[in-house]
Formats: structure tokens, C-alpha cells, sequence
């Protein structure tokens, strides 16, 4: 499935915030998990996801949102879900 820029904008930083240089922008299908199967990321690699993109887009994502785990489900609704909220403009 073809990404639109921002996911591939989103999955750049999640693949630099998190260190992962063994994979790239095209290996990351945007309506794939991003945690255990899928991407594989986990609990520690949510929290440094959080971080940057709270840097960067100025978003809060907090564990006790009661809908973090379809915020997270994949990069489509992970980019949806920042171009919903940002604090700074982003392009889609």
C-alpha cells in the first residue's frame, strides 16, 4: 500500500527516534501493527515514540488515553491521529 508524505514523514522519525536502521521508509506498510507483530515495536519504544513526537509535533500521547492502542494500531491511524491534533502545522 502507498504511503501519503506525512506517514512518510511519521514512519522517518519513528525509524530515527527509535535507532531502527535496519529497516526503511518502504519497508514499513502503513496499515500494519506497529507493536509485537507487524513493526514489533514494544512498551519502551512507545514511550521514546512519545517523546520525539511530542518534540516534534507537540502531541501528548499517554498510556492512560483510552484510545492510545488505535492511536498506535498502525502508521495510517498514528499519522491521522497526529495531523488531528498537532499543536504545529503539519502537511499531509
Amino acid at each position: 500500500m502507498a504511503m501519503t508524505n506525512f506517514e512518510k514523514e511519521v514512519a522517518a522519525l519513528i525509524i530515527e527516534s527509535l535507532n531502527l536502521e535496519y529497516i526503511g521508509i518502504e519497508d514499513i506498510n502503513p496499515e500494519e501493527p506497529l507493536f509485537n507483530v507487524g513493526l514489533g515495536l514494544d512498551s519502551i519504544d512507545a514511550l521514546e515514540l512519545s517523546v520525539s513526537l511530542s518534540r516534534k509535533y507537540g502531541i501528548s500521547l499517554r498510556a492512560d488515553n483510552p484510545d492510545i492502542h488505535n492511536i498506535l494500531s498502525s502508521l495510517k491511524s498514528l499519522a491521522a491521529y497526529i495531523q488531528a491534533n498537532a499543536n504545529t502545522p503539519v502537511k499531509s
